[in-house]
């Protein structure tokens, strides 16, 4: 069976880290991509005690609905029987959708999420919460949802997000995209729910150069430790 491990990117400190930033691609991006477009650079010219494993989520763990079945086994526990204390998912595009699905199916195994422009289902979804007047008063779906309902379950969870008190148990959610991109009408109800410290834009669209630019100054403000400390 063919496994989502890919790249690592030890940190660059002398001690092993004890923090693992797991990346997932956009639908026909690859690995490299992260490498080649400066991701992986960005996060060692901080000095961030931080490993980094970029995974082979290709589309096709999604329309065959095993992503989140292969993060588990493939990433996630072994990371966790490595000793890794905190596991962060990053993700762009559908791979955002698979990172926010992973914390949404296991929070208790994820640190927290940066989501870059992801891909949110079908747009009609996007549309009702917009109509609802946002993520707060949008009447939720049932809680007996089809487990192959994941794009209902998925804005369940945005939604607890944008409550405080559930959020409290939930893994911090970091949120960023281009204002022109083809998604921006759900990104947008979503950041409008979110903390304004968590919500992060730029100009552009759904490309790479708005994602560096998103990541960079994501990477300025995330909750991760440095090995200048």
């Amino acid at each position: 069976m063919e496994s989502l491990l890919d790249l690592a990117h030890p940190s660059a400190g002398t001690q092993c880290a004890k923090v693992l930033l797991v990346m997932l691609p956009g639908a026909y991006d690859t690995p490299e991509d992260f490498v080649r477009e400066g991701f992986v650079a960005a996060v060692r010219e901080r000095h961030l005690a931080v490993d980094v494993q970029l995974v082979n989520a290709h589309v096709g763990y999604y329309t065959q609905q095993t992503i989140l079945e292969r993060l588990q086994q493939d990433v996630i526990e072994p990371a966790r029987a490595q000793g890794y204390e905190q596991i962060w998912l990053a993700g762009i595009s559908i791979g955002g959708m698979g990172s926010l699905m992973c914390a949404a199916t296991h929070p208790e195994g994820i640190s927290g999420v940066v989501a870059l422009a992801p891909y949110l289902g079908p747009r009609n979804i996007s549309v009702d919460v917009v109509r609802a007047g946002g993520l707060v008063p949008w009447p939720a779906p049932g809680q007996n949802l089809p487990e192959d309902d994941v794009d209902r379950r998925l804005w369940l969870w945005l939604k607890a997000q944008a409550d405080p008190a559930s959020a409290q148990s939930l893994p911090p959610l970091f949120w960023g995209y281009g204002l022109s991109d083809r998604f921006a009408m759900g990104h947008r109800v979503v950041a409008e729910a979110l903390p304004p410290d968590r919500v992060f834009t730029v100009e552009g669209g759904h490309e790479w150069p708005a994602w560096i630019a998103l990541w960079r100054q994501m990477l300025d403000k995330l909750p991760l430790p440095s090995l200048l400390r």
